[in-house]
């Protein structure tokens, strides 16, 4: 996820020779590094000494180790972006010094792409002009949108863990066309581009998804018997039930981090 953020705010315009990139595997920061055209090193240190935005994608495990090492460094004016899950910005805050801007972001995987959706969320000291950087740092990642905190595990439960959630439903989709006969390259095909262009199509007519679908269910026709049968089976209960345990799922690990 660190490295879809590098990359999209390369789309959006930073400046490559302006970008630091560390880890701990020497071997992957040069990979990164050669890859994007930005300057890699091993010492997180000197790569957050005089940055202005500072990106922590490391698991949430080694978040507070990795405060406590550089928090002395860090110019008063960075904005610390975290993009660990579960984590609060208060928790960020209470391992930095104080009146660290913080900014909290949820992407998720297709920001590797340019077709992201991030939620972000302002600590207690970011101000609407680091939320701004940010967003405009995330523009070239997909969309962004800012929510209030306590949405944040709402929002990552849907758009973070959304993703695998299509992908489900693409591989049922082609295993479904596989069973009425299709190649299974087909199927894959027909269903990729079925999801693509209907999600396509209610964002840019800005159409209710229940009014798109009613456009494609004819009374009596085939459509709506395939409905039914989703209907029968739970389908849009079942999908409320994912979000809602990946919600849950999320505030327990914040709470088993943070306690």
């Amino acid at each position: 996820m660190g490295e879809a953020v590098l990359a999209g705010s390369l789309r959006a315009g930073v400046v490559p020779a302006h970008v630091v990139a560390t880890g701990r595997r020497a071997g992957r920061v040069a990979e990164v590094a050669e890859r994007h055209g930005v300057r890699g090193i091993l010492d997180n240190v000197e790569a957050v000494r005089d940055a202005d935005v500072v990106v922590v994608a490391v698991k949430p495990k080694d978040v507070a180790g990795l405060l406590a090492s550089v928090g002395d460094a860090l110019a008063p004016h960075a904005v610390v972006v975290s993009v660990a899950a579960g984590l609060s910005a208060a928790f960020f805050e209470d391992r930095l010094p104080a009146g660290q801007p913080v900014v909290r972001v949820m992407p998720n995987t297709p920001a590797a792409i340019g077709a992201g959706m991030s939620a972000v969320s302002a600590g207690t000291h970011a101000s609407a002009a680091d939320v701004a950087t940010v967003l405009a740092i995330l523009s070239g990642t997909g969309d962004a949108v800012e929510v209030p905190e306590a949405y944040q595990a709402a929002a990552g439960a849907l758009a973070g863990s959304g993703p695998a959630y299509m992908f489900y439903v693409l591989d049922a989709l082609a295993e479904a066309g596989v069973a009425v006969g299709l190649s299974r390259e087909l199927a894959t095909r027909l269903a990729v581009q079925t999801m693509l262009g209907s999600a396509r199509l209610v964002a840019e007519t800005g159409e209710h998804p229940a009014l798109a679908r009613e456009r494609v269910t004819s009374p009596g026709g085939t459509t709506v018997q395939g409905l039914r049968a989703l209907d029968a089976a739970g389908v849009r209960a079942a999908f409320i039930a994912a979000v809602e345990a990946a919600r849950d799922r999320t505030n327990e690990i914040a709470a088993e981090l943070e306690a």
